[in-house]
């Protein structure tokens, strides 16, 4: 029986915490919910629009920044037409699993009280200013156990959101009309190789890109496949697609255990007050931190700002 590299619980428990440098620990245990090993999916696959290039140097992708530097001028034709289509400006989607559940990922940012960015980081105020009100929606697309295939099942989509034959992909973007989409999907199966996760990959970005948003494909901190081959499949299609990378693997390697816990997959926790040096020794305030980075800088450049 084939299971999952990443085993996500459902990222609601309840966390108890020790100290503010502990590792957040679910008082419940981790459940694979076994519907995401169903690949099934009614989908018409678009032609892709990704450009066939050679394959990046071994080892490449380790040496790109956290945060992109810029955004390729395809993506910006794409983001103007995307608002032709009616997408909002003001809005993002977040694609994924575990990892970007709301009660972690970037909902701090919809609550003044939840973070401080301090003197370094309070040039990202007005992204948040942008954004509020898209950090603390919970997505369609975003459930523990959500691979790049189960987010493109219509089998796994929410009955009472979504329409018939819709999957929670095509339904988040239906629904709220974002400008631009995160895609974070470290889940994947043991026995699958990293050339299915490039597939159903793919087939994530085109239907964010038939929408005319902008997609920022994100690097994950853990290594469970053992090769790395995720984080450099990732990379590659960010190459292929000339879409933003988040390297999010590059932003965690200076923390001790490179910002996971004993599990080699859950990232250590601490809120989210970036002037808090003991804080910043675990990975979910990077997490929140380089995501908001990412944003900033992509929606400056989509935008022309300087």
């Amino acid at each position: 029986m084939m299971t999952l590299l990443a085993a996500c619980s459902s990222g609601q428990a309840p966390l108890q915490i020790d100290s503010v440098q502990g590792t957040a620990t679910p008082q419940t245990q981790p459940v694979i919910d076994s519907e995401s090993q169903t690949i099934a999916s009614t989908e018409t696959v678009s032609t892709s629009t990704a450009t066939p290039k050679p394959p990046l140097a071994k080892d490449a992708w380790m040496q790109m920044p956290a945060v992109p530097a810029s955004v390729s001028d395809s993506m910006r034709d794409l983001y103007q037409q995307g608002l032709v289509l009616g997408n909002d400006p003001t809005h993002f989607s977040i694609i994924g699993d575990c990892q970007n559940v709301s009660s972690y990922f970037l909902s701090a940012f919809d609550n003044p009280a939840d973070y401080s960015l301090g003197a370094e980081y309070a040039y990202l105020q007005p992204t948040i200013d942008h954004y509020q009100g898209s950090f603390s929606r919970i997505s369609l697309a975003v459930k523990g156990g959500f691979n790049a295939a189960a987010v493109i099942s219509p089998l796994r989509a929410d009955p009472e959101s979504c329409n018939a034959n819709e999957s929670p992909l095509d339904c988040e973007l239906r629904t709220w009309k974002p400008s631009v989409v995160i895609v974070s999907m470290e889940t994947w199966w043991s026995e699958k190789p990293a050339a299915e996760y490039d597939k159903y990959m793919r087939r994530v970005l085109d239907k964010i890109i038939e929408t005319g948003a902008v997609p920022i494909i994100t690097a994950k901190a853990d290594n469970l496949e053992g090769d790395h081959a995720i984080n450099a499949t990732i990379a590659q299609i960010a190459y292929e697609y000339d879409i933003p990378l988040w390297n999010f693997w590059a932003a965690v390697q200076p923390l001790p255990d490179h910002g996971l816990s004993p599990d080699g997959f859950h990232l250590t926790f601490a809120r989210n007050f970036f002037d808090d040096p003991k804080r910043m020794k675990n990975a979910w305030p990077w997490r929140n931190l380089t995501a908001l980075q990412t944003l900033d800088a992509v929606r400056l450049e989509l935008t022309d700002q300087p």
